[in-house]
Protein backbone atom coordinates (compact mmCIF):
# COMPACT_ATOMS: atom_id res chain seq x y z
CA UNK A 1 0.00 0.00 0.00
CA UNK A 2 1.08 3.19 -0.81
CA UNK A 3 2.56 5.53 2.23
CA UNK A 4 0.22 7.59 4.33
CA UNK A 5 -0.66 10.88 3.71
CA UNK A 6 -2.79 11.80 6.78
CA UNK A 7 -2.30 10.06 9.64
CA UNK A 8 -4.04 10.51 13.60
CA UNK A 9 -2.89 9.21 16.30
CA UNK A 10 -4.65 9.35 19.73
CA UNK A 11 -6.45 12.50 18.75
CA UNK A 12 -8.99 13.66 20.92
CA UNK A 13 -10.90 17.55 20.82
CA UNK A 14 -11.95 19.25 23.64
CA UNK A 15 -14.76 22.22 23.51
CA UNK A 16 -15.85 24.18 26.21
CA UNK A 17 -19.73 25.32 26.30
CA UNK A 18 -21.51 26.80 29.04
CA UNK A 19 -18.92 25.91 31.37
CA UNK A 20 -18.68 22.17 30.70
CA UNK A 21 -15.70 20.63 28.38
CA UNK A 22 -17.69 18.87 26.04
CA UNK A 23 -15.67 15.94 24.35
CA UNK A 24 -16.08 15.38 20.31
CA UNK A 25 -12.98 13.37 19.74
CA UNK A 26 -12.22 10.93 22.32
CA UNK A 27 -9.01 9.20 20.63
CA UNK A 28 -8.78 8.83 16.77
CA UNK A 29 -6.19 5.83 15.44
CA UNK A 30 -6.58 6.48 11.50
CA UNK A 31 -4.26 6.78 8.43
CA UNK A 32 -5.22 8.26 5.28
CA UNK A 33 -3.16 6.68 2.63
CA UNK A 34 -1.70 8.59 -0.70
CA UNK A 35 -4.16 8.21 -3.55
CA UNK A 36 -7.31 6.89 -1.35
CA UNK A 37 -10.85 8.08 -1.25
CA UNK A 38 -12.46 8.02 1.94
CA UNK A 39 -15.68 8.21 3.04
CA UNK A 40 -16.70 8.98 6.76
CA UNK A 41 -20.10 8.58 8.12
CA UNK A 42 -21.81 8.50 11.46
CA UNK A 43 -24.79 9.92 13.30
CA UNK A 44 -24.73 13.68 13.68
CA UNK A 45 -22.76 14.28 16.48
CA UNK A 46 -20.30 11.55 16.22
CA UNK A 47 -17.05 13.79 15.00
CA UNK A 48 -17.23 13.46 11.68
CA UNK A 49 -16.80 17.52 10.53
CA UNK A 50 -14.45 18.16 14.15
CA UNK A 51 -12.16 15.35 12.60
CA UNK A 52 -12.45 16.91 9.05
CA UNK A 53 -11.57 20.24 9.97
CA UNK A 54 -8.99 18.94 12.33
CA UNK A 55 -7.33 17.77 8.93
CA UNK A 56 -8.01 20.69 7.09
CA UNK A 57 -5.77 22.74 9.73
CA UNK A 58 -9.20 24.71 10.15
CA UNK A 59 -9.14 23.43 13.96
CA UNK A 60 -6.19 22.39 16.03
CA UNK A 61 -6.68 19.09 18.32
CA UNK A 62 -6.73 19.23 22.06
CA UNK A 63 -3.88 16.29 22.26
CA UNK A 64 -2.83 13.53 20.46
CA UNK A 65 -0.55 13.58 17.15
CA UNK A 66 -1.79 14.35 13.45
CA UNK A 67 0.72 14.38 10.82
CA UNK A 68 0.72 15.57 7.12
CA UNK A 69 2.73 13.67 4.74
CA UNK A 70 5.02 13.08 7.22
CA UNK A 71 4.72 16.47 9.17
CA UNK A 72 3.71 17.17 12.75
CA UNK A 73 0.58 19.58 12.54
CA UNK A 74 0.32 19.80 16.51
CA UNK A 75 2.30 22.79 17.99
CA UNK A 76 2.43 24.28 14.68
CA UNK A 77 1.98 28.59 14.44
CA UNK A 78 -1.27 29.25 12.79
CA UNK A 79 0.74 31.19 9.80
CA UNK A 80 2.57 27.60 9.42
CA UNK A 81 -1.02 25.84 9.36
CA UNK A 82 -2.45 28.40 7.09
CA UNK A 83 0.83 28.25 4.47
CA UNK A 84 0.20 24.00 4.57
CA UNK A 85 -3.85 24.51 4.08
CA UNK A 86 -3.39 26.75 1.61
CA UNK A 87 -1.24 24.79 -0.26
CA UNK A 88 -1.34 21.17 0.05
CA UNK A 89 -5.49 20.81 0.77
CA UNK A 90 -8.66 21.78 -1.18
CA UNK A 91 -12.00 22.35 0.48
CA UNK A 92 -15.62 21.69 -0.96
CA UNK A 93 -17.97 22.18 1.61
CA UNK A 94 -22.57 21.82 1.89
CA UNK A 95 -22.16 25.00 1.26
CA UNK A 96 -20.28 26.19 -1.58
CA UNK A 97 -18.75 29.75 -0.80
CA UNK A 98 -18.72 31.54 -3.86
CA UNK A 99 -18.09 34.85 -3.83
CA UNK A 100 -21.14 36.61 -5.97
CA UNK A 101 -19.46 39.38 -7.22
CA UNK A 102 -17.10 37.12 -9.25
CA UNK A 103 -17.77 34.71 -12.46
CA UNK A 104 -17.01 30.95 -12.05
CA UNK A 105 -13.62 31.58 -13.18
CA UNK A 106 -13.06 34.08 -11.27
CA UNK A 107 -13.93 31.65 -8.24
CA UNK A 108 -11.65 29.47 -9.55
CA UNK A 109 -9.05 31.43 -9.15
CA UNK A 110 -9.53 33.32 -6.17
CA UNK A 111 -6.85 30.85 -4.06
CA UNK A 112 -4.06 31.79 -6.70
CA UNK A 113 -4.83 35.33 -6.72
CA UNK A 114 -4.65 35.41 -3.15
CA UNK A 115 -1.65 33.71 -2.85
CA UNK A 116 -0.06 36.10 -5.31
CA UNK A 117 0.08 34.01 -8.37
CA UNK A 118 0.10 35.41 -11.76
CA UNK A 119 -2.93 36.05 -13.32
CA UNK A 120 -2.86 34.97 -16.93
CA UNK A 121 -1.09 31.28 -15.36
CA UNK A 122 -4.02 30.93 -13.27
CA UNK A 123 -7.19 32.11 -15.30
CA UNK A 124 -5.44 29.37 -17.77
CA UNK A 125 -5.75 26.99 -15.32
CA UNK A 126 -8.76 28.16 -14.09
CA UNK A 127 -10.12 27.44 -17.17
CA UNK A 128 -9.07 24.32 -18.05
CA UNK A 129 -10.75 23.40 -14.72
CA UNK A 130 -14.06 24.45 -15.53
CA UNK A 131 -13.87 22.67 -18.63
CA UNK A 132 -13.18 19.83 -16.84
CA UNK A 133 -16.54 19.89 -14.68
CA UNK A 134 -18.19 20.72 -17.22
CA UNK A 135 -19.27 23.86 -17.19
CA UNK A 136 -16.76 25.37 -20.26
CA UNK A 137 -20.18 27.01 -21.50
CA UNK A 138 -21.01 28.47 -17.67
CA UNK A 139 -17.41 30.00 -17.57
CA UNK A 140 -18.23 33.81 -17.24
CA UNK A 141 -21.70 33.41 -15.13
CA UNK A 142 -22.03 34.41 -11.83
CA UNK A 143 -23.08 32.34 -8.80
CA UNK A 144 -26.25 33.57 -8.96
CA UNK A 145 -26.51 32.49 -12.67
CA UNK A 146 -25.70 29.14 -11.74
CA UNK A 147 -27.74 26.15 -10.39
CA UNK A 148 -26.66 24.63 -7.22
CA UNK A 149 -24.59 21.64 -8.95
CA UNK A 150 -23.22 24.00 -11.00
CA UNK A 151 -22.16 25.91 -8.30
CA UNK A 152 -20.78 23.07 -6.01
CA UNK A 153 -19.14 22.10 -9.72
CA UNK A 154 -16.99 25.66 -9.49
CA UNK A 155 -16.26 25.19 -5.68
CA UNK A 156 -15.03 21.42 -6.84
CA UNK A 157 -12.92 22.84 -9.41
CA UNK A 158 -11.62 26.17 -6.87
CA UNK A 159 -10.35 23.29 -4.69
CA UNK A 160 -8.24 21.99 -7.01
CA UNK A 161 -6.46 24.97 -8.47
CA UNK A 162 -3.84 25.06 -6.57
CA UNK A 163 -3.37 20.89 -7.22
CA UNK A 164 -3.64 19.97 -3.82
CA UNK A 165 -2.35 16.64 -2.35
CA UNK A 166 -5.52 16.43 -0.24
CA UNK A 167 -9.12 17.25 -0.85
CA UNK A 168 -11.48 17.18 2.38
CA UNK A 169 -15.06 17.53 1.45
CA UNK A 170 -18.06 18.22 4.27
CA UNK A 171 -21.70 16.95 3.05
CA UNK A 172 -20.44 18.26 -0.41
CA UNK A 173 -24.49 17.34 -1.83
CA UNK A 174 -26.52 17.96 1.09
CA UNK A 175 -28.36 20.60 -0.46
CA UNK A 176 -28.42 19.03 -4.11
CA UNK A 177 -31.11 16.76 -5.58
CA UNK A 178 -30.35 12.88 -5.67
CA UNK A 179 -29.43 12.81 -9.87
CA UNK A 180 -27.57 16.06 -9.52
CA UNK A 181 -25.23 14.36 -6.41
CA UNK A 182 -24.92 11.07 -8.44
CA UNK A 183 -23.06 14.12 -10.90
CA UNK A 184 -21.13 15.08 -8.14
CA UNK A 185 -20.26 11.59 -6.89
CA UNK A 186 -18.64 10.35 -10.10
CA UNK A 187 -16.93 13.86 -10.35
CA UNK A 188 -15.10 13.04 -7.03
CA UNK A 189 -14.62 9.43 -8.66
CA UNK A 190 -13.10 10.72 -12.00
CA UNK A 191 -10.70 13.28 -9.92
CA UNK A 192 -9.13 10.56 -7.92
CA UNK A 193 -9.14 8.40 -10.72
CA UNK A 194 -7.14 10.54 -13.00
CA UNK A 195 -5.32 12.46 -10.74
CA UNK A 196 -4.36 10.12 -8.08
CA UNK A 197 -5.44 12.85 -5.46
CA UNK A 198 -6.43 11.74 -1.78
CA UNK A 199 -10.15 12.86 -1.36
CA UNK A 200 -11.99 12.33 2.04
CA UNK A 201 -15.24 12.51 2.32
CA UNK A 202 -17.97 13.40 5.11
CA UNK A 203 -21.33 12.16 4.23
CA UNK A 204 -24.72 10.63 4.83
CA UNK A 205 -25.14 9.37 1.77
CA UNK A 206 -25.74 6.00 1.79
CA UNK A 207 -25.17 5.03 -1.26
CA UNK A 208 -22.48 7.26 -2.33
CA UNK A 209 -20.60 5.88 1.01
CA UNK A 210 -21.59 2.37 0.18
CA UNK A 211 -19.82 2.87 -3.82
CA UNK A 212 -16.40 4.09 -2.02
CA UNK A 213 -13.73 1.63 -1.85
CA UNK A 214 -12.79 2.15 2.46
CA UNK A 215 -15.39 3.89 4.35
CA UNK A 216 -14.88 4.86 8.30
CA UNK A 217 -17.47 4.60 10.70
CA UNK A 218 -17.73 7.10 13.61
CA UNK A 219 -19.75 6.56 17.28
CA UNK A 220 -19.08 9.10 20.21
CA UNK A 221 -16.03 10.34 18.79
CA UNK A 222 -14.29 6.63 18.57
CA UNK A 223 -13.35 5.12 15.42
CA UNK A 224 -16.30 2.33 15.47
CA UNK A 225 -15.56 0.70 12.25
CA UNK A 226 -12.95 1.07 9.46
CA UNK A 227 -13.87 -1.07 6.17
CA UNK A 228 -13.07 -1.63 3.03
CA UNK A 229 -14.96 -2.39 -0.10
CA UNK A 230 -15.94 -6.33 0.13
CA UNK A 231 -17.10 -5.35 3.53
CA UNK A 232 -18.53 -1.45 3.50
CA UNK A 233 -21.13 -2.42 0.81
CA UNK A 234 -23.19 -5.32 2.23
CA UNK A 235 -23.30 -2.87 5.76
CA UNK A 236 -24.49 -0.20 4.21
CA UNK A 237 -26.71 -1.44 1.46
CA UNK A 238 -28.69 -3.19 4.51
CA UNK A 239 -28.85 0.40 6.82
CA UNK A 240 -29.36 1.91 3.15
CA UNK A 241 -32.45 -0.51 2.79
CA UNK A 242 -33.89 -0.07 6.54
CA UNK A 243 -33.55 3.81 5.59
CA UNK A 244 -35.98 3.33 2.50
CA UNK A 245 -38.84 1.10 4.65
CA UNK A 246 -38.91 3.43 7.23
CA UNK A 247 -39.21 6.51 5.05
CA UNK A 248 -42.07 4.28 3.10
CA UNK A 249 -43.93 3.51 6.30
CA UNK A 250 -43.80 7.41 7.25
CA UNK A 251 -46.57 8.16 5.63
CA UNK A 252 -49.01 5.15 6.65
CA UNK A 253 -47.92 5.95 10.36
CA UNK A 254 -49.35 9.52 9.93
CA UNK A 255 -52.63 8.16 7.83
CA UNK A 256 -53.66 6.23 10.97
CA UNK A 257 -52.36 8.65 13.59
Amino acid sequence: MADALVVAEGVKKNFLHMGRTLEVLRGIDLAIYHGEIVAIVGQSGAGKSTLLHCFGTLDVPTSGSLKLDGEELTGLSSSRLADIRNRHIGFVFQFHHLLPEFNAVENVMMPGMIQGRPRKELEARARALIEEVGLKDRASHRPGELSGGEQQRVALARALVLEPKLILADEPTGNLDSKTSAQIHELFFAINKQRGTTIVVVTHNLPFAASMPRVVSLKDGRVEKDERKSDVKRDIDTAAEAEVARAADEPKKSATA
